[in-house]
């Protein structure tokens, strides 16, 4: 069992090491992958210095398993190239989520579509995992309509560089910017790049993953994203219609079976998720559990996740013990 993290160097790289040793998913031998600028310098795992390597010392080796975070064109040009070595690649990036030949995996909802020819598997946006975590188990029951989200979303989504404009304006520092405007003390309703319709790419990355994910087009879904001045944890303030009827005690029994889900909701005491208390842990937190009273079978959510674990460097790993579990990786 060979494991190689490609991109190594960045914030989620940095995630999946951790998450890796916190998880103890075993290995034979670790592989870190990074771009050529970055190549020969050493990152420090459980104790041990491992070299940066190319991604075509990395090809050659053909590892069991390349978890991909290096970014849409990496994954575009790369992953293909292990697939072809027979590595499976699981790929944090945008770049194969709706590619109708590739599954795109949440593995509490449908790690069974998982199947032993699948080379490179799709790991959704972070701000659509822990929805549709919260949602999956409602959406058994009660069958969803339609989804109207808003994300307040963590800089952190964007990268080290973003953490850094953050921190440089929060120091009065005249840095580099990774956005149009500021962002400290700021909200920027602008999360990728515009499409022609009016929202973002993250925004459709919401509607058309949510679909993709729970297996229906029958499903309506609208979101407006934005980043606001947080480092870790996304939040979503998350409205679902559903076509059954549902009792409020029945949703929150419901929430709290659920695998990943974690319910925090005691308003007469102040408790709420909050991004703050997400940093560092794996599980989706839901509250302020209630219902929408401007229409029937509708239910509002608050619902919180560390982007870079949950959304990111857990989901991976836990792609990988699937198929671990099921002898899919060999």
């Amino acid at each position: 069992m060979t494991l190689a993290i490609v991109g190594a160097t960045g914030l989620v790289g940095s995630e999946l090491l951790k998450v890796i040793e916190e998880r103890n998913f075993a290995f034979d031998e670790l592989y870190l992958v990074a771009s050529a600028k970055n190549v020969g310098k050493t990152i420090s795992f459980k104790g041990k210095p491992y070299s940066i390597i190319s991604m075509e010392q990395a090809v050659a080796i053909a590892p069991t398993v390349a978890i991909f975070s290096a970014g849409g064109g990496t994954s575009t040009e790369w992953a293909p190239r292990f697939a072809e070595r027979g590595t499976v690649v699981i790929d944090n990036s945008s770049a194969w989520r709706m590619d109708p030949t590739k599954k795109l995996v949440v593995p509490e909802i449908n790690g069974h579509a998982i199947t032993d020819n699948d080379r490179i598997i799709a790991n959704p946006n972070c701000s659509t995992i822990q929805m549709v975590i919260a949602l999956a188990p409602l959406h058994a029951r009660y069958i969803l309509k339609r989804i109207v989200v808003s994300t307040y979303q963590s800089v952190t989504g964007t990268g080290k560089d973003a953490v850094q404009q953050l921190m440089d304006e929060r120091a009065g520092v005249d840095g580099p910017k990774v956005y149009p405007h500021r962002i400290d003390f700021n909200a920027l309703p602008h999360i990728d790049v515009f499409q022609d319709n009016g929202y973002t790419k993250e925004e459709m990355k919401m509607v058309n993953e949510t679909r993709k994910i729970l297996g229906t087009d029958n499903i309506g879904v609208t979101a407006t994203t934005v980043r606001i001045p947080t480092i870790g944890g996304h939040s979503e303030a998350v409205n679902a219609e559903f076509e059954i009827e549902f009792d409020l005690a029945d949703v929150r029994a419901i929430l709290e079976k659920a695998p990943g889900v974690i319910v925090t909701d005691d308003v007469k005491k102040n408790i709420y998720p909050m991004p703050i208390h997400s940093h560092g842990r794996d599980e989706v937190f839901v509250g302020r559990i209630r219902r929408d009273e401007s229409q029937p079978r509708t239910l509002n959510l608050w619902v919180v996740a560390d982007n870079l674990r949950k959304g990111a460097a857990t989901n991976a790993v836990q792609i990988a013990e699937f198929m671990r579990a099921n002898g899919m990786l060999r």
